[in-house]
C-alpha cells in the first residue's frame, strides 16, 4: 500500500515537476553474445543490444553488478561484456514473479561454469547498505514497486556510470522511479521499447 501510495503521489507531484525527456533508444547494431542460457526470460532481446550500448554510452567493462539474478539468463549475458559480474537477488521471489520457488541453489548450479559470475543471497537493502564500491554498470530488476525501484536506483546511479532498469513498458510504476530519479540526479533517460522496456540512466 506504501509502495503504491508514493506512485501516486509521484503522478500527482510530476504534473508540476519540470518534464523529463525519454529518449528513444534506438540500437545501430544487434548482436547475440557468446553466451545465453537456455532458460525461459522477459529480458529476451536485450541480450543483443548489450554491445551496441556498452558503445554508444562509452561505458568500461571491468565491474557489472545485477539486482535480481533469478534464473540468471541477463546476468550469463552481461558476464560476456564485462571482466567482473556480481549477481544479487534473495532468490525467493516476490509478488510479481512467476516462480516463487527458492532459486539459489539451481541458479548457482546453472551459472557454476561462468567463473567471472558471483551470487549473493542478498536484499538489495542490506547490500546497498555498505556496498562503497563504484561500478561501470548496474542492472536492476527486482520487485516492480514505485518504491523500491526508486530507493534502489537512487543509490545505484551514485555508484554507476550506467544504469539500467527492465520492464519500464510492462510497469509504469518502474518507469515512473526512473523518470523520477532522472529529474532528481539531471541524468538522460533513454528507453528501448521491446523486451517489457529497459530505461537507461547514464
Amino acid at each position: 500500500m506504501i509502495a503504491e501510495l508514493e506512485y501516486w503521489k509521484s503522478i500527482l507531484t510530476g504534473v508540476i515537476a519540470p518534464k523529463v525527456p525519454v529518449l528513444a533508444y534506438l540500437p545501430q547494431r544487434r548482436q547475440l553474445p557468446d553466451r545465453i542460457l537456455p532458460v525461459a526470460t522477459a529480458w529476451k532481446g536485450i541480450e543483443s543490444v548489450l554491445g551496441d550500448l556498452i558503445e554508444k554510452f562509452d561505458i568500461g567493462t571491468r565491474s557489472c553488478l545485477e539486482f535480481g539474478v533469478e534464473h540468471g539468463y541477463s546476468t550469463a549475458a552481461l558476464s560476456c561484456f564485462f571482466d567482473a559480474v556480481t549477481g544479487v537477488d534473495i532468490f525467493v521471489g516476490d509478488k510479481h514473479t512467476r516462480d516463487p520457488r527458492d532459486l539459489f541453489a539451481s541458479t548457482s548450479d546453472r551459472l557454476a561454469s561462468f567463473k567471472n559470475i558471483r551470487l549473493v543471497r542478498s536484499d538489495y537493502r542490506e547490500w546497498t547498505a555498505t556496498d562503497q564500491n563504484v561500478y561501470d554498470l548496474i542492472h536492476i530488476d527486482i520487485v516492480h514497486t514505485y518504491g523500491d525501484t526508486f530507493a534502489c536506483g537512487i543509490w545505484s546511479v551514485q555508484h554507476a556510470k550506467c544504469v539500467l532498469f527492465h520492464d519500464t513498458e510492462s510497469f509504469p510504476a518502474v518507469k515512473r522511479a526512473v523518470m523520477d530519479i532522472a529529474r532528481q540526479t539531471g541524468k538522460r533517460f533513454y528507453n528501448f521499447e521491446e523486451s517489457n522496456g529497459l530505461g537507461i540512466l547514464v
